[in-house]
C-alpha cells in the first residue's frame, strides 16, 4: 500500500530535501513508524507520547486528523498525508 506524504520545509532534512516520500501502514501511526525507518527522527518531529504533537497539523486528503481519529486514523492505498506545522504569530 502506497501513501504519499507531502512534507513541509522544516522537516526536509529528515527527507534529503524531498517535498513528498512514499510510506505504507494501516494507521497514521503506522505510517509515520514506518516513515522513520527510512528517514530517521521524523516521527519524532510529528509524534509524542503515542499522539500527534500540538503544533503539527496533518491531513488526510485534505480533512484535518484531529476531526477523524487522529493518530489512529485509518489509511489506503493512494492516500494522500500533508504535514504542515502549526503557524502563529502576526503583526500587532
Amino acid at each position: 500500500m502506497a501513501i504519499e506524504v507531502r512534507i513541509p520545509t522544516i522537516l526536509r532534512t529528515y527527507t534529503d530535501g524531498r517535498k513528498a516520500v512514499e510510506g505504507t501502514g494501516n494507521t497514521l501511526a503506522e505510517l509515520f513508524a514506518d516513515l522513520d525507518t527510512r528517514h530517521a527522527g521524523i516521527q519524532g518531529r510529528v509524534v509524542d507520547g503515542g499522539q500527534l504533537r500540538r503544533f503539527v497539523n496533518v491531513y488526510l486528503n485534505d480533512e484535518d486528523v484531529r476531526f477523524l481519529d487522529g493518530i489512529d486514523t485509518k489509511l489506503t492505498d493512494g492516500d494522500t498525508v500533508t504535514i504542515l506545522p502549526a503557524v502563529a504569530g502576526g503583526m500587532r
